[in-house]
């Protein structure tokens, strides 16, 4: 999605278990929220550890 002609996107990292967290899950659903109000969608929400990632958006969380 483009918001004013630019691509916006947020990365997470972790430095172990990729599997996301309920504050993981919290701060996403925040971020949203955040971005709704600013005019800036947020595209995913990447957690990376142990050489695998987890994507949100993919889990259903955006």
């Amino acid at each position: 999605m483009e918001t004013d002609g630019m691509s916006k996107s947020y990365l997470l990292l972790s430095s172990g278990d990729p599997t996301p967290s309920q504050e993981d899950i919290h701060v996403t659903r925040r971020l949203v929220e955040v971005g709704k109000i600013m005019g800036i969608e947020l595209l995913d929400h990447l957690i990376i550890g142990n050489r695998k990632f987890v994507s949100l958006k993919e889990k259903g969380y955006l």
